[in-house]
């Protein structure tokens, strides 16, 4: 099968369920430096591959400072990663996701992945794309949010908030994977993963 033929999914090796979360180190628009081993004391861990200019990840910014605020108390940990070519979309840039944050009042930690690498070992195609991992750092779903990018009073499906349930009970969760929609990640020219 030609590499044309072969789906994006194909192409591109995800993160399976059940996978350990792997070591990283980026910096936060709040002007630290965090790695997975600071948000160890959490219950749960979920990542966000999101951006600024994404219309879908747009959307989704008061959705997913909403989960953080109804999530603290269950020690759930937030963070958003942003691993967009600012080359090619200004709007990404660290300076433009510091004046987000401001806007958002720093609801939870957003990381610059300027290599790019942390996009690619978690198999990120989207943007906003989640990632949750249990207390044990396990991977326990992937993929969408809700099932209703351009209006939160229309959503039916809560995808997330249910894996987010689940997960933080300690149970399985039921669908741990639903297809993400929105944006392409914007990879450099030539950081395209194979």
């Amino acid at each position: 099968m030609s590499i044309e033929n072969q789906s994006l999914r194909e192409i591109i090796k995800s993160m399976e369920l059940g996978e350990k979360l792997f070591n990283f180190n980026l910096p936060a628009t709040n002007g630290k430096t965090y790695n997975n081993f600071d948000f160890a004391d959490r219950s749960a861990l979920l990542l966000v591959v999101t951006c600024n200019h994404c219309p879908y990840a747009n959307a989704y910014w008061n959705r997913i400072s909403k989960l953080a605020n109804r999530y603290e108390e269950d020690n759930l940990a937030i963070v958003a990663v942003n691993p967009n070519d600012d080359k090619q979309y200004p709007d990404d840039s660290f300076e433009n996701m510091k004046r987000l944050m401001v806007q958002l009042k720093d609801a939870f930690v957003y990381l610059r992945d300027e290599t790019q690498e942390v996009a690619k070992k978690l198999g990120a195609q989207r943007t906003p794309e989640v990632f949750l991992f249990n207390s044990k750092r396990e991977l326990v779903y992937k993929g969408a949010i809700d099932d209703s990018w351009e209006n939160a009073n229309a959503v039916t499906r809560v995808y997330l908030e249910d894996a987010l349930e689940a997960s933080l009970d300690g149970l399985e969760v039921d669908f741990p994977e639903i297809p993400a929609v929105g944006c392409s990640v914007k990879w450099k020219p030539g950081n395209e993963p194979t």
